[in-house]
This record gives C-alpha cells, sequence and structure tokens, in this order.
C-alpha cells in the first residue's frame, strides 16, 4: 500500500492528511470502523483562512485565535461519560442535566444554576457572596473562623406557622457581649441543680449565674454553687418545699473573649487571628459600617 497519497486505508482504518504510520507496531491489530485525521481537521463551517486554530475545530470559526487541541464552538450535548483529565475552561454557560463528578479544582468566574441534588463530600471555599433563594438545609455542623462578606447579624430562622395557617413564624437569635451557654428547667421535690457533665469543660466555673422563678406561690429563694461548678444548691429562706423554674448561664472557656468595642473597620478587629471561635457572626454592611 501506497503511504504517499492523501487519503489511505489502512485494513478498516481510514487515514486522512499526511501519513503517519508511527503508531501502528508489527504486532498491532487495527480495528474495522476507526480513521485518524491528521489534523487541522475542520467540522462544520469553514474557515475563511486554510489553517486552522486547534488540530480539530468544529462549528462556525470565532474572531479570536485560541491555539488548542480541540475548539466546539457551538452547542455541545454529550449524553454519555465526558472525563477530563486536564484543565477545562468553560466560557460560556455549561448545562449538565447528568451525574457530574469532579475530583479536583472547579474554579467557576460566572454563573453557577444547580436546578438538581448538588453533593458536595470535601471542602468547599466561596469566595464571594452567596445568594440562596429558596430553603437551606444543613444537617452537619456550620463553622465560621472569620466572616468578611456581607452577613447581617440578626440570626433568625424563618418555619412554617405550627398553628396559622398560611402564616409563617420568625424567631430572631438572642445576642450579647460574651459566648454564653445556658441551662433551663424546673425544680420540685429536691433543693440541687445537677449541670450537665460537660460544663466541667465548657465553662468557667467564675460565671455562672443563676435565675431562680418561684412556681405557685412565692418562695424566699437563694443559691449555692459547688462541686466546681457542677452542682447548684437551692435556698427556700421560709424554710417550705421548692417549687420553681431556673435558668442558669454561664461564659464559655474553650474560647477566647470576645473584643466587644474596637475601632475601625472589620479588618481591624483584634480578635482575628483567633482561630478558636467558632460560629462567629460579624453584622458588616458595605456602605453602612464598612
Amino acid at each position: 500500500m501506497s503511504h504517499c497519497t492523501s487519503i489511505s486505508q489502512v485494513a478498516d482504518k481510514l487515514i486522512v492528511g499526511a501519513i503517519d504510520t508511527s503508531f501502528i507496531s508489527p504486532t498491532t491489530k487495527l480495528l474495522p470502523g476507526t480513521s485518524v485525521l491528521n489534523g487541522p481537521v475542520l467540522m462544520g463551517a469553514a474557515l475563511a483562512a486554510p489553517a486552522a486554530r486547534a488540530t480539530c475545530t468544529i462549528g462556525p470559526p470565532l474572531s479570536a485565535s485560541l491555539p488548542a487541541s480541540l475548539v466546539v464552538d457551538g452547542i455541545t450535548n454529550i449524553f454519555g461519560s465526558f472525563t477530563v483529565e486536564g484543565a477545562s475552561l468553560f466560557a460560556g454557560a455549561v448545562v449538565c442535566e447528568g451525574l457530574t463528578i469532579k475530583q479536583s479544582a472547579d474554579i467557576k468566574q460566572g454563573t453557577d444554576l444547580s436546578n438538581a441534588l448538588a453533593i458536595g463530600n470535601d471542602l468547599c471555599i466561596a469566595n464571594l457572596a452567596q445568594v440562596v433563594n429558596g430553603a437551606l438545609r444543613v444537617d452537619g455542623i456550620i463553622s465560621c473562623e472569620w466572616l468578611d462578606g456581607a452577613l447581617s447579624a440578626a440570626k433568625a430562622f424563618d418555619i412554617k406557622h405550627p398553628t396559622k395557617k398560611g402564616w409563617r413564624l420568625t424567631h430572631i437569635c438572642l445576642e450579647g457581649p460574651e459566648a454564653a451557654v445556658y441551662y433551663r428547667g424546673t425544680l420540685k421535690g429536691s433543693n440541687i441543680i445537677n449541670l450537665p457533665d460537660y460544663w466541667r469543660g465548657l465553662v468557667d466555673s467564675e460565671t455562672i449565674t443563676a435565675h431562680l422563678t418561684p412556681i405557685g406561690i412565692y418562695q424566699e429563694l437563694s443559691y449555692e454553687i459547688f462541686d466546681w461548678g457542677t452542682k447548684i444548691k437551692v435556698l427556700n429562706n421560709a424554710g417550705s418545699a421548692i417549687n420553681c423554674s431556673y435558668v442558669i448561664y454561664g461564659e464559655r472557656k474553650d474560647v477566647d473573649k470576645i473584643v466587644v468595642e474596637y475601632e475601625g473597620k472589620i479588618e481591624d478587629y483584634p480578635g482575628r487571628d483567633q482561630r478558636s471561635i467558632v460560629g462567629y457572626h460579624y453584622d458588616y454592611r458595605p456602605g453602612v459600617n464598612a
């Protein structure tokens, strides 16, 4: 068989262009129905110039020159498996209706619309504003070491109203100048409030305070903290039985104390590098307090 023509056939393999038989070894069995296109290969509208921008160009040409291996200048529908092992740059709209698995860096500089289920099994970093127009469900833990973006400090929940049809119920989280926890309940038939075991490692015992409210009748109540801040003894000055509700507060000792007031912008916060503060929210509104 001659190897000097522009079109030749080796077994059932069609070869177009300058023949390069270096890929064929003496023991190679050529599969039928395959072809070798020694580029440039143009599919679709012809280019104005004979030189191609890529080894393979599909679709009408673009005005800009872009050297590449494969250039597709139109809508591409891929219904089967599609594997990209190197860098992939998408400058236009990308619609994925099937399963998409990404095991490397994914950089998106445009709009990313997800109309189906999105599962992330690794770290997700967002450097720009995130807008959620629908319901957001978090089954795990949200840990915020530092938030520089626009985030309202009015932390709230908004749910379907439990008793009024067609209404909704909104509550705002209580805020204060400390990282505190609370424990509440009622006390009857006993005078000892046993705080949770984890308070020993979580709460500074010197910061514990108790609020006691008599139930039913007036009672002259007081309290004492003992056993390294794990128990509270309730006393009734009249010597009668105790029946009250209680709320116990304590400041966490496993995180750094916050700086309540400071001068400057958010980036000037003295505790910016306190990585032990978890769930810290900053009221940052561009143009208002930036």
